[in-house]
């Protein structure tokens, strides 16, 4: 049997062995720690840097969507912020729905809507995530230093900047172009969609974008960092690992298959890679509220955007 067709054929148990091995780990240490968890107390400035978490997470998607906005005009489309962040927000939510893709299918019916052609909306959409993923990892090489193990696990400052490197020029046309073809096509051909051979590529690194995308995570971390302190006092060192582990755990909730949102992924990768340096019942905690925090900022911002339409949609 041929290689891809098995792996294809694999692929749905893949996803749930993922998702039930994560799940099992946090379980696991839920378990052992269930006692220290319990006796975490919320004070009064613990709910205001809960509620300053949601605004900042919010903002990070609102912001998303107008990132997303400059990545279509990297394809000379005329469509404005404006249009992009309501339509992002609006579709963001989807992610959660089963096989992962809705949310995809969303953006490029809402761009063939206005004119689009297919194959721009495809790549536009799938080049949005892969970017983050960049960003993600420059931020983790650039505060790595401070999280107990990661340097060593890059092969020291030396692996750090050679990783760097090596992010910062994977979004080059010349490397980025063959990747985005390549996941575009198959992206289309999953929803059978039909994109042109000639399909119109990246001419111009991407940097105004990628600042963007590093924007999106950085106020994602911040709003990460902000719920552990609702738990205990950070320092400055202590603020530059939770960077880099929020972003190397968002990195990875992002591109595992078979966890919608990164939900499993995210967590057990944050507390395997802090549990050193906090204890592992503030992280347990953080991330249980964060992830509930999160998803309550995306269905916010998805319902403000209903609000908005349903009140300059005219009375019938």
């Amino acid at each position: 049997m041929p290689f891809k067709p098995l792996l294809t054929q694999l692929k749905p148990y893949l996803r749930w062995a993922i998702l039930g091995g994560t799940l099992f780990f946090i379980a696991t240490t839920l378990k052992d720690h269930w006692q220290e968890v319990v006796g975490i107390q919320f004070t009064a400035q613990a709910w205001l840097m809960v509620t300053l978490a949601f605004v900042v997470t919010l903002m990070a998607h609102v912001w998303s969507g107008w990132v997303w906005h400059w990545i279509l005009v990297l394809f000379d489309q005329p469509l404005s912020g404006t249009w992009s962040t309501p339509v992002y927000l609006k579709t963001n939510v989807a992610k959660y729905l089963p096989g992962n893709v809705w949310h995809f299918v969303g953006r490029v019916s809402a761009l063939q809507s206005v004119g689009t052609p297919t194959g721009i909306a495809v790549v536009s959409v799938v080049m949005e995530p892969l970017l983050m993923a960049v960003a993600a990892l420059i931020i983790a090489c650039l505060t790595g230093g401070q999280l107990a193990g990661i340097e060593d696990q890059l092969g020291g400052r030396f692996g750090q900047i050679a990783v760097l490197s090596l992010a910062i020029a994977a979004v080059h046309p010349r490397v980025f172009n063959p990747i985005l073809q390549t996941l575009s096509r198959a992206k289309a051909k999953a929803q059978k969609l039909e994109i042109a051979t000639d399909q119109k590529m990246l001419r111009a690194y991407p940097g105004r974008a990628l600042l963007g995308e590093m924007g999106f995570v950085l106020l994602r971390s911040l709003g990460f960092i902000a719920i552990v302190q609702a738990f205990q006092p950070l320092s400055v060192t202590d603020v530059q690992a939770l960077l880099a582990a929020f972003s190397l755990s968002w990195l990875l909730g992002l591109v595992v298959p078979g966890a919608p949102g990164g939900i499993g992924v995210f967590e057990a990768t944050a507390i395997s890679l802090l549990d050193a340096q906090f204890p592992v019942a503030i992280i347990l905690s953080g991330v249980a509220v964060y992830r509930l925090v999160s998803v309550l900022a995306e269905v916010s911002a998805a319902g403000i955007v209903w609000l908005i339409d349903l009140c300059r949609s005219p009375s019938t």
